[in-house]
């Protein structure tokens, strides 16, 4: 029986920049060409971020390249993509997006058991420089002492 491998694709840069306050698993619609795309390894999620429209959350700028074997049905890369949550999750995530500083940033994408594309998206505000510089150094640190306790042993 041939093992399944795992497909999943993480936005590294979102923990660097932002402050992640709450996570939630949300469906994504696709087409076709579009997951035949994720399976091949085509995604970026860095420059992707959600946006409230008409009290639907749609993601946008997430780039899926093109389909090798996909002919005129192909999509387009960097498309709008709609978000299927539950509309008492969209209310409460609407109405933290208004207050000031937070926004909806997708962080991990991946594929579940059943083959079916899930979008891990986080409500995340916006980190300082000094924020930034205070947990590279902490990285740093854990780094170091890694290092260190590698080489005791």
């Amino acid at each position: 029986m041939a093992e399944k491998r795992k497909i999943e694709y993480v936005n590294r840069k979102a923990k660097h920049e932002y402050h992640f306050l709450e996570l939630v698993e949300a469906g994504i619609l696709l087409y076709g060409t579009e997951i035949k795309s994720i399976r091949d390894g085509l995604v970026n999620l860095r420059d992707a971020y959600c946006v409230f429209e008409k009290d639907e959350l749609w993601v946008r700028s997430i780039y899926i390249g093109e389909y090798k074997q996909g002919n005129q049905f192909n999509h387009e890369e960097r498309r709008a993509r709609k978000l299927l949550l539950k509309k008492q999750e969209l209310g409460k995530w609407l109405k933290k997006t208004k207050e000031k500083g937070f926004t909806i940033v997708p962080y991990r994408m991946y594929l579940n058991e059943r083959g079916i594309c899930k979008l891990e998206i986080v409500l995340v505000q916006g980190k300082k420089n000094y924020d930034k510089r205070e947990s590279i150094k902490q990285k740093d640190n854990k780094r170091q002492l890694d290092r260190a306790l590698k080489a005791f042993k």
